[in-house]
């Protein structure tokens, strides 16, 4: 909330980046309407693709991982599931679920915030429920050294803060302090300096930010994985964290450098939208010109598991049917045996058949 308190000062000016960014996503969000009014079978692939990669990558950030092999089972089956790792997983794609269904529909409240922070953090004693004991977050080194990088808001405090700051949300909407963008990035900062649970923080946090992307008319979340994007960017998000959380107790802080972040994810989003809109164009199935296109952007070699890892809503079997299906006509060519086999590319343009 200490972020919305500055933000109702009405700054009457905004860092030159933060315009530009605006400027840019009030244009993608202009051509929304125009991307997701194509083929309904090449949206669909979209929409898997984003869904897997959400719940896989938020949740991989905060170093819950699961067998590659099980994330079709985890995310789309009903066997028993093996380990906490995997009903997280499954959680956060119910939570994805409900966001993707309810959209505007499910309001920034504090019944919201608890219901999705139980869904994601499963069947463990405190889902769902504020922090009972004062926890700072700590950066730990690979020698062993800790450091605290960041003094959250004390225990007592945080429904206090938790309500002011949704308060705060709804008061900057309807008084225009500023454009709802920077609202929803100042949100998305206090939301994580508050730190209202013990663990799962920035899995919600993941959650809200597509959440309220909805409620402002970015729908980009739907077709393009936000949470891969932060996990790919995960250095400059903790870095921008840090930056914009210094002095945030006493309001003194910069928070610029996590808004220009929060705004550089959804202008990537949606450039990767553009792209993938633009380049799936071939009747023969949209999966097979997700993998095509994939190994076309990649320089260097790569992996089956590496084609899998980025298009986790594809199978292995399609996966090494295209292969085999690229190689026999001369796009790629394989250096070795078995799985592990590394491919790359041949000096050719890949055709459309």
């Amino acid at each position: 909330m200490m972020t919305f308190q500055r933000l109702a000062l009405r700054p009457e000016t905004i860092p030159a980046a933060a315009a530009w960014y605006l400027a840019d996503l009030s244009e993608a969000r202009g051509k929304q309407e125009l991307f997701t009014h194509q083929s309904p079978q090449k949206l669909k692939v979209l929409r898997e693709n984003a869904f897997i990669e959400s719940a896989v990558s938020s949740n991989r950030i905060e170093g819950v991982n699961i067998d590659q092999k099980r994330v079709g089972t985890v995310m789309f089956g009903k066997p028993l599931l093996k380990g906490r790792d995997e009903e997280e997983v499954r959680g956060y794609r119910d939570a994805l679920s409900l966001i993707h269904q309810e959209g505007i529909n499910l309001p920034i409240s504090e019944e919201t915030i608890s219901r999705l922070h139980a869904m994601c953090r499963g069947e463990i004693w405190d889902a769902g429920k504020y922090k009972e004991k004062d926890g700072d977050i700590i950066e730990k080194y690979a020698d062993g050294r800790e450091r605290v990088r960041f003094r959250t808001v004390p225990a007592a405090q945080t429904p206090e803060s938790v309500r002011l700051l949704i308060e705060m949300w709804h008061r900057c909407l309807d008084e225009g302090w500023v454009r709802p963008l920077i609202a929803l990035a100042a949100f998305n900062l206090d939301f994580l300096c508050i730190h209202p649970f013990r663990d799962g923080n920035g899995r919600v946090s993941r959650l809200l930010l597509l959440l309220q992307c909805y409620h402002l008319g970015y729908e980009v979340g739907r077709y393009i994985s936000i949470e891969r994007l932060i996990e790919e960017n995960n250095e400059r998000y903790y870095e921008t964290l840090e930056q914009s959380s210094r002095s945030w107790h006493e309001g003194k802080h910069d928070p610029w450098p996590y808004v220009n972040f929060a705004f550089y994810i959804l202008k990537s989003a949606y450039r990767e939208l553009a792209e993938r809109v633009g380049q799936i164009q071939s009747p023969r199935g949209a999966k097979t010109e997700l993998v095509e296109v994939l190994i076309k952007k990649t320089s260097g070699e790569f992996t089956l598991s590496d084609i899998e890892h980025s298009c986790p809503g594809v199978s292995r079997d399609m996966i090494r049917k295209i292969l085999r299906e690229m190689q026999k006509n001369g796009h790629i060519q394989c250096l070795g045996r078995g799985p592990g086999a590394r491919w790359r590319k041949r000096d050719t343009t890949l055709k459309r058949g």
